[in-house]
């Protein structure tokens, strides 16, 4: 089962969305910011990842943040800030088949789907 997670609302997910049902893959949706995400969720992506790879610094709630904060950060700080603060994570991520994939990107979700079949 493939599932996503990110806001709803964005654009780069409706990008996804529209990809994921265009190829026919169906997927479980999580809204982060709807629901939340829990700080250990935060940290298996970024032990699998890295953090900098998960943290969304191109977004509006980067940009509002104190620079201080935002040129201090540490590992420690941006897991946190992720979790309060859902819009701080790239979107969208998806889980499939063991695997995490941060980011749309057409070529990633290719194989994803090409796994699937």
């Amino acid at each position: 089962m493939i599932k996503v997670y990110g806001i709803k609302q964005c654009s780069t997910m409706k990008k996804a969305f529209d990809w994921l049902a265009a190829n026919n893959l169906p997927y479980e949706f999580h809204d982060y910011k709807k629901f939340g995400i829990s700080h250990e969720q935060i940290k298996l992506w970024a032990k699998q990842l890295g953090w900098k790879v998960l943290l969304n610094t191109k977004g509006t709630t980067w940009r509002k943040l104190p620079e201080a904060v935002r040129d201090g950060i540490s590992e420690e700080t941006a897991l946190q800030l992720m979790q309060e603060q859902p819009s701080l994570i790239k979107r969208p991520v998806i889980e499939a088949g063991g695997k995490l994939w941060v980011g749309y990107d057409e070529a990633q979700l290719a194989r994803l789907h090409k796994e699937a079949q």
